[in-house]
């Protein structure tokens, strides 16, 4: 019997650990896997499915596929009505009732862990028996099915399962899957100690963790391989002190110079010890994702999340002065009690840190959170159909998300890429506020209607100096400079933009300054590797040459190495 695992995931880049923690666990032979994106023609999938000549169809469904299964669902169904479809994943496993009757199609569920169930149903399938009727007693714990009189059957949960019991998937499969140029996610525990309403993993308090004698080997596996990243995703990595000294110390040891591990923490949990490890590690080794999710005492409460923001701010600036560790954080907008006004201060609170990302994201209600039971208490109104996602609340109008959502994609333009730094330091003082400068870019990006196409690089600095020429006339000449550099430090442009300066007149003091630097290199060949700036400062009465090399780059940054001659 060939069975077809389908994953249909968000991004190329994404690789999806769940089918292949289940492949792994299947007899050797039977299971094949087929990994497409959303971003696939829906008829496109479907051929191939169809190609593919599966006896069991198995879909991995999440709030960013449902609508793409559903679809497929019904129409395999058509095309083949003979084979079984079965569904799992967080987005089918709860309200099984219902969702088996939203889905005629679907021949039955499988809910929380499968790496036990997965096997069982596949000898399910291989048994004599297939053609009679389901009986609870032949399928396993942790299914949903309707029976011959088309009632709903739910079998028990299965047991937690041993971490150290499950396979390592990618040391199979290395060869067999393209891993190139995608992240790889791996994962070391289970569960998580905290109870925030608004995640899954708050329905998984029973925490377990895989032996450290396998993880080192399994990490060693990606260095080998010199994986580009690997995200770990353990809910909460730190939330065993000496476990994650263990493994921070050994990625320390057995750097390969090359690959970047990612990992959710809780940051006031790092203690001294555990910030002086961090010191220690090469640049770009490590990246950090922090959820602070809000500054509002009353919404933390609400949503069942301890934060110390002092020692949050002591810690992320701790890891910022290091200079070594990428640091993601984290805020959600439309949790209970966060109005327009204190989600943007919020936003400057957790902008202060200067975090290397700032995500600026929206509450997606899911099925079988506290959240979920409790939006109606709260008034939380959100979208009927998958991501779930917050359209209004009692202290948000949907005039304030939309407002929200484009601070959002101001935040992603203008901080998140690193290309503009210099610009938005420069511009800041003139608002006082971070959040209300994000703001005012929004609005007027989206009265010039920039929000309906993508754009040249060149177009988002244009954009920059135009703005500012219409808000603050009198300062525009003083962002050409910050404006030039940002767009320098990305790369060595053969195009000159319209908004830098004239270099004419200094044209022969460049070419001089670069012999000086680098003697004995011809400039020609030199201006293919570096560039160098030259600007006049009105204040100083003097002409600074900025050098910018792009054979060194920031780890952290990507951006050129800058430094004035």
């Amino acid at each position: 019997m060939k069975c077809l695992l389908v994953a249909i995931n968000a991004k190329y880049i994404h690789s999806n650990l769940a089918v292949y923690s289940l492949k792994a666990c299947a007899p050797e032979g039977q299971v094949e896997l087929a990994e497409y994106t959303i971003n696939h023609r829906a008829a496109e999938i479907l051929d191939d499915i169809y190609r593919r000549k599966a006896e069991l169809l198995c879909f991995s469904c999440y709030i960013w596929n449902i609508e793409h299964v559903k679809s497929l669902v019904r129409n395999l169904k058509r095309l083949r009505p003979e084979v079984p479809i079965w569904l799992g994943g967080p987005e089918v496993s709860f309200d099984l009732e219902r969702q088996l009757a939203e889905m005629p199609e679907a021949d039955g569920i499988l809910y929380g862990e499968g790496e036990r169930s997965f096997p069982e149903l596949l000898r399910f399938y291989e048994s004599d028996e297939t053609s009679s009727a389901l009986r609870p007693r032949e399928l396993p714990q942790g299914c949903a099915y309707r029976d011959e009189t088309g009632q709903v059957v739910i079998t028990p949960p299965g047991e937690p399962i041993c971490m150290d019991e499950l396979p390592f998937v990618y040391g199979t499969m290395w060869g067999q899957e393209d891993f190139r140029n995608r992240i790889l996610y791996y994962e070391t525990s289970r569960g998580c100690p905290f109870s925030c309403s608004y995640c899954l993993s708050s329905t998984e308090r029973h925490l377990r963790f895989r032996s450290l004698s396998k993880v080192y080997e399994e990490l060693g596996f990606f260095l080998q391989k010199e994986v580009p990243q690997v995200k770990f995703v353990d809910r909460t990595f730190n939330c065993k002190k000496d476990r994650a000294i263990a493994v921070w110390t050994f990625l320390r040891d057995h750097d390969n110079g090359v690959t970047n591990f990612h990992f959710e923490i809780a940051a006031e949990l790092l203690d001294e010890e555990c910030l002086a490890l961090l010191e220690t590690l090469r640049p770009g080794l490590l990246q950090l994702e922090i959820g602070v999710q809000s500054a509002n005492p009353e919404t933390l409460k609400a949503i069942h999340r301890e934060a110390d923001l002092k020692k949050l701010h002591f810690v992320t600036e701790q890891v910022r002065q290091g200079g070594n560790i990428h640091q993601h954080l984290d805020l959600i907008a439309g949790l209970p009690y966060e109005d327009y006004e204190s989600f943007g201060h919020s936003f400057d609170e957790v902008y202060s840190m200067r975090p290397d990302e700032l995500q600026l994201g929206f509450l997606k209600v899911l099925k079988g959170t506290p959240m979920y039971e409790e939006a109606d208490r709260y008034h939380i109104l959100y979208q009927a159909e998958a991501p779930f996602e917050v359209l209004q609340t009692p202290w948000l109008s949907h005039d304030d998300l939309i407002c929200l959502k484009q601070v959002e994609e101001m935040v992603e333009i203008y901080y998140n890429s690193h290309q503009f730094s210099y610009s938005m330091k420069f511009l800041l003082p003139f608002f006082g506020r971070p959040f209300l400068m994000y703001e005012s870019l929004g609005r007027a990006w989206m009265r010039q209607g920039m929000g309906t196409c993508r754009h040249m690089r060149t177009a988002l600095y244009e954009f920059l100096l135009d703005y500012v020429k219409k808000e603050f006339p009198g300062v525009a000449e003083g962002l050409r400079k910050p404006l030039t550099v940002d767009y320098y430090l990305r790369e060595n442009a053969k195009k000159r933009p319209e908004f830098a300066p004239s270099q004419e007149p200094y044209r022969e003091e460049i070419r001089k300054r670069l012999k000086e630097r680098f003697p004995g290199r011809p400039v020609k060949q030199l201006l293919r590797e570096v560039h160098v700036e030259a600007f006049f400062s009105s204040f100083s009465k003097h002409v600074e040459y900025w050098l910018f090399e792009y054979r060194e780059r920031d780890p952290l940054t990507g951006n050129a190495c800058c430094t004035r001659l």
